[in-house]
């Protein structure tokens, strides 16, 4: 604690050199790799909610690449184009009461690559170009869709037609380009059920898990938030139970299409999660609370990220989990693909993270999120059941 108070404020004393450069910090990370299983290319989702998409995407095309060696590069467009449509029509089935937006689950993509298919990347317009842009920017987009959709689903008619749907297809169409009824691949012409079919995958091998105790372990339940409306149900697991299935995964080669809550203050922009202790933080950057909360945003995470890998962390509970859950703390907010380990020079283990921000922060598009971190933010995640270990499967039944 001494020597990362003295790094502390040595960097904050001394963070330029006689010319102006700055220095390294002493307490950066330093990783080494215990296991990196191979993903496909970092994209970008840009001024999009669609972290499901990209990072479920992504999780699939890793599935092949583990299943077939073969990489493709699979199309955001075309889930977004059905997704959006079926979720417009829950909202009018439901009067309104319920929510249309820009998010989702995994389970989104899931259900489109049964139901509907894909196509590659190459088959629909690239993101952002139908409208001028260089990427996604569903600013002007929603904008339109939300009162579209909320004027049919609250309209007091006593009966409606079907032409609301033609009209949200001309905007989702008109946005996100039309999804193809054929087109061609390495010169094989499919269909996006039959390419679907063609990637090698057995789409009945996923399963959602979470770990909560307001229901029944080693039961299946719909987590309850707004962005989970298909109300898939995801097996119910204790923590360490939840954590020893991600180890398991990564270590047989597999990766996870993680969701979970990205809005705390030990996720920083630069690629890095800690399950920060705030009050031993506070300690160790030698400033009492009072201090500390005079400190803008801004201030206290440069004093967080000088910290480094000595940052202070709270070991997670199930208790814990629960209580941030119910207090809205733990939110669904963002979905990432963990694809491995690392351990940092003092031991500490994280899960290497592909991210859907471009090639953002210091380790170009990827994060390091440690493992406290993920146990303590975890919402639930989609795995292939084979990677899950055999006592578990006994325990939940398949």
């Amino acid at each position: 604690m001494i020597m990362a108070m003295a790094a502390v404020f040595t960097l904050g004393a001394n963070a330029q050199g006689p010319k102006g450069e700055k220095k390294e910090n002493p307490n950066k990370p330093v990783f080494t790799i215990v296991k990196e299983n191979p993903i496909t290319s970092i994209k970008d989702q840009n001024r999009s909610g669609t972290c499901w998409d990209y990072s479920t995407l992504s999780y699939f095309e890793a599935e092949i690449l583990k299943a077939t060696g073969k990489t493709y590069d699979l199309c955001e467009s075309f889930v977004a184009n059905k997704t959006y449509m079926e979720r417009a029509i829950q909202v009018v089935r439901y009067h309104g009461d319920c929510q249309f937006s820009q998010g989702g689950s995994a389970e989104d993509v899931l259900h489109t690559l049964k139901h509907h298919g894909i196509c590659p990347e190459n088959a629909m317009p690239f993101p952002g170009s139908l409208y001028g842009d260089s990427l996604n920017n569903f600013n002007e987009f929603f904008s339109l869709m939300e009162p579209y959709v909320n004027a049919v689903a609250r309209n007091k008619a006593k009966k409606i037609s079907g032409q609301w749907k033609v009209g949200l297809q001309g905007i989702l169409d008109a946005y996100l380009g039309k999804c193809p009824e054929t087109f061609t691949y390495e010169g094989k012409t499919y269909t996006p059920k039959s390419f679907a079919a063609s990637l090698g995958l057995n789409f009945d091998d996923y399963v959602s898990i979470t770990s909560y105790t307001h229901h029944p372990f080693y039961e299946g339940f719909a987590v309850e938030v707004q962005d989970n409306w298909r109300f898939p149900l995801s097996y119910n697991l204790p923590m360490d139970e939840m954590m020893k299935v991600i180890d398991n995964a990564v270590m047989q080669g597999y990766t996870i299409a993680w969701g979970g809550d990205v809005s705390e203050e030990g996720f920083t922009r630069q690629g890095l999660a800690y399950a920060i202790d705030g009050n031993k933080a506070k300690s160790l950057a030698g400033s009492d609370m009072a201090r500390w909360l005079k400190l803008s945003a801004q201030k206290r995470t440069s004093v967080l990220d000088s910290l480094g890998c000595t940052v202070p962390e709270i070991v997670p509970t199930q208790e814990m989990r629960q209580e941030r859950f119910d207090n809205w703390e733990l939110t669904d907010d963002h979905g990432m693909l963990i694809f491995g380990i690392a351990k940092d020079q003092n031991g500490r283990e994280y899960y290497m993270v592909k991210n859907s921000w471009g090639e953002a922060g210091e380790y170009k598009g990827i994060w390091y999120m440690s493992k406290n971190f993920i146990a303590l933010n975890t919402m639930d995640f989609l795995v292939n059941r084979n990677a899950i270990p055999k006592d578990i499967r006994k325990k939940i039944k398949f």
